[in-house]
């Protein structure tokens, strides 16, 4: 929790998934062409867009979030990046999305991979590896932080934003901090908010959802079968806004309030509906739900790699991702 007027809380990792233009990905085995390399434009393109974000994650937060901040999103997007160049895949570097307003200070990195990835082995590579790398980093700076994060009783008089809970967040302040009393909240330090946003990207990335890393890993799975696990995911994401509104409006609603505190409480699952919103169009921009593979199935320690992937989403999933608290 983090009281509204301090520069902290909220995410927007929507946009953190490295966006594949048109599919995401090349060949996996023998190189299908012969990368060329990153032209000057490119490269300077990337560094200045990396000192900016560096800049503006440090405006809004200060060293303390923008140092592990960043190495969470550079760690993410190297890790697409590397096995992309491991499978010969055409990629450009990471371009990163400065910010300069609270909370976040950026919105995240892209990444263009103009071909589609024609073997599944490739696809589950480079799906995965953004993900796990991100999280080998969010997770101890996460501890860290809530470690050095006081548990303090928050007023009932002004506006706070409220971070989102997921199992794994909600386990490691129960391990680190024990049970918060009612009427307290952990207020979160600038570390401990990076590595809380850390965790949020990377659910956000896992959503078995077309073109996302969670996409990537399913179809690399599931094969064909995807399209329509994909579909109707997207279909249910209005419907999770809806309950999660629900959720939190109907007791404030039957209890009386009126005014602000009843639309915040109402609208504390607009995310979802948001990303639905955005998935919709990178579908229909794209054609299909993802671009199909050659019909080779995974190796099966691939197989196993799958699925510890996309274990994740239900240890990360967080109902709302972050809401306001209004007295």
């Amino acid at each position: 929790m983090h009281p509204k007027n301090d520069k902290a809380m909220k995410d927007h990792s929507a946009s953190e998934t490295p966006r594949r233009t048109a599919n995401a990905g090349g060949s996996a085995t023998a190189p299908q062409t012969t990368e060329p390399p990153h032209s000057r434009r490119q490269v300077l393109a990337a560094i200045a867009l990396f000192a900016a974000t560096c800049a503006s994650t440090t405006y809004v937060n200060g060293l303390a979030y923008s140092v592990p901040m960043m190495t969470i999103l550079l760690s993410h997007e190297l890790g697409h990046y590397i096995a992309a160049r491991i499978h010969r895949v055409p990629a450009s570097p990471p371009f990163f999305i400065p910010l300069p307003i609270p909370p976040l200070g950026t919105l995240g990195a892209v990444i263009a991979m103009p071909d589609r990835i024609e073997r599944r082995n490739a696809l589950l590579d480079i799906g995965a590896a953004g993900p796990l790398a991100g999280l080998c980093v969010a997770v101890p700076v996460l501890i860290y932080g809530i470690a050095e994060s006081p548990v303090q009783p928050f007023s009932h008089d002004s506006v706070y934003l409220l971070e989102g809970h997921s199992l794994l967040y909600g386990g490691l302040l129960w391990a680190i901090k024990g049970p918060i009393p009612e009427g307290h909240d952990i207020m979160l330090s600038p570390t401990a908010l990076a590595g809380w946003a850390g965790l949020l990207v990377t659910m956000i990335n896992l959503l078995p959802a077309a073109q996302l890393d969670g996409g990537h890993v399913a179809y690399a799975l599931f094969g064909k079968r995807q399209e329509r696990y994909s579909r109707r995911l997207r279909q249910l994401l209005p419907f999770l806004a809806l309950a999660v509104g629900g959720y939190y409006g109907l007791p404030l609603l039957l209890a009386g309030v009126h005014g602000e505190r009843l639309v915040t409480g109402f609208t504390a699952g607009m995310h979802w509906l948001i990303w639905w919103v955005l998935l919709r169009f990178i579908v229909s921009s794209a054609g299909a739900e993802h671009p199909p593979t050659n019909g080779a199935a995974l190796s099966p320690i691939r197989r196993r790699v799958a699925i510890f992937t996309l274990l994740w989403f239900p240890l990360l999933f967080m109902p709302f991702w972050m809401r306001q608290v209004v007295p």
